[in-house]
């Protein structure tokens, strides 16, 4: 077989175009020969098994030789994936980390035992060996991890403190996941939030006495499910602001008229992403044994919104 490769090789590169007669493009793997005929192949540079080391600056809240935990920003995708294979988080760590970082989780996540969505900012911790990666993903895997989110919603969830605890499946929009009551939905998992309202505003904007026109709420989280958070929140009637598959324009019971109510809704337009930060992140160290914790502020977009809500 010409040059070792295999036969679908040499099929997939002839009807991608990369085999010529004569010097004419030929696009049929079964073309017959008939002698004398002049047949180039023009084999594509090879590429990398996986993800490329990229010189990304990152904020490192920890880092020791079984593991790193980094403070991500929003915008940031945690590993490559279709449209994304450039500006990661894996890209970054490749490049900081070097040759120790894991392969458990596989070639396009080395290292990674937990996700946050691109546009959500925060902690998140990664491992730096085999050993480290095994213990850690047991870790999340039994829910033995302290992770605490803030979100920014509309309104405030009425009790302000509660559990959600319901089902989550894929949508019909393969870009959300929703919530179902069907336990024989083979797809749908158990899911459970633990929410507290932090703080309330515009109470003297709402429609009702009482009610806010947003608020910031603290997440705790028992199990990771995809998109967790933001459609639980969803589902209760309170999604995070800014939010583009969950949330919704706007806030209810606030209106332009005046200063305050002009900035923050100016603010809340300028808002590109989901309002939603992982702020807190505590496990036990997967070699040591010794407890860690680590706590990161919300970043410069996230401050400026909740400053101009307190004006309301």
């Amino acid at each position: 077989m010409a040059a070792g490769l295999t036969r679908t090789r040499l099929k997939g590169l002839i009807e991608a175009g990369a085999l010529t007669k004569d010097g004419a493009p030929v696009a049929d793997a079964g073309l017959r020969l008939r002698g004398g005929e002049v047949f180039t192949l023009d084999l594509p540079p090879a590429t990398a098994p996986g993800p490329e080391a990229e010189a990304i600056p990152l904020e490192v809240a920890y880092e020791d030789a079984d593991l790193i935990v980094v403070n991500k920003p929003a915008g940031m995708v945690v590993h490559p994936a279709a449209g994304n294979h450039h500006g990661t988080l894996v890209n970054a760590l490749i490049a900081h980390c070097g040759a120790s970082l894991s392969g458990i989780g596989g070639i396009a996540r080395p290292g990674i035992v937990h996700r946050l969505d691109k546009d959500t900012s925060g902690l998140i911790v990664a491992a730096k060996n085999d050993t480290a990666h095994g213990r850690l993903a047991a870790l999340f895997a039994e829910h033995d991890i302290e992770r605490a989110y803030l979100a920014i919603v509309a309104g405030a969830p009425r009790p302000h403190a509660g559990t959600i605890d319901a089902r989550i499946g894929r949508a019909r929009d393969r870009r959300k996941m929703a919530v179902y009551d069907d336990p024989a939905r083979g797809d749908a998992r158990r899911a459970v939030t633990h929410y507290k309202v932090a703080e309330a505003f515009g109470r003297r904007r709402a429609k009702l006495a009482g009610d806010a026109v947003a608020s910031l709420v603290e997440c705790r989280l028992e199990t990771g499910r995809t998109h967790q958070i933001r459609a639980h929140l969803a589902h209760i009637g309170h999604p995070v602001l800014g939010d583009p598959v969950y949330g919704r324009p706007g806030l209810s019971g606030l209106r332009p008229g005046d200063d305050d109510a002009d900035a923050a809704l100016g603010a809340l337009a300028r808002f590109k992403r989901q309002a939603l930060h992982a702020a807190v992140l505590g496990f036990v160290h997967p070699t040591s044994g010794a407890p860690l914790r680590f706590e990161a502020p919300p970043p410069a977009d996230f401050a400026e919104l909740l400053r101009l809500l307190r004006t309301l």
